[in-house]
């Protein structure tokens, strides 16, 4: 007779459930305190000349706060897309849509990482 133990491992992508859930629930979180230093960083320099912005971009502390926001927003947004489209698509075009989806947030979230690394690194 298998152990409860097992019975969970056996349970296959369904084990998986309390792990997006977390995640989606610490990039939320993570995601507070990033978009208001985002937003801080937007309004203290609006209407300041183009240099004085890439420099202040270019701050290292500034860069990697900048990268952990796009980081979480990306992991954010794919968990978000992917739950949309496992309730609201059905057939065979969901694992299409999904597929899709992790590419976007993907291509989205290293696009993003690209450019605030070339404003740090001065390019």
């Amino acid at each position: 007779m298998a152990t409860p133990l097992k019975r969970v491992r056996g349970l296959g992508p369904a084990h998986r459930g309390t792990e997006t859930f977390w995640r989606q629930r610490v990039t939320a979180l993570a995601n507070i305190p990033l978009v208001i230093f985002l937003i801080l960083s937007i309004v203290s320099h609006i209407g300041a000349p183009y240099g004085e912005v890439k420099a202040y971009f270019a701050q290292p502390v500034v860069a990697l706060l900048m990268l952990a926001l796009v980081i979480s927003a990306a992991i954010h947004m794919h968990i978000g897309l992917k739950e949309i489209i496992e309730d609201y698509v059905h057939g065979g075009g969901k694992v299409l849509c999904i597929l899709l989806a992790t590419f976007f947030a993907g291509a989205v979230g290293l696009a993003s990482a690209l450019a605030i690394l070339k404003i740090s690194l001065g390019a």
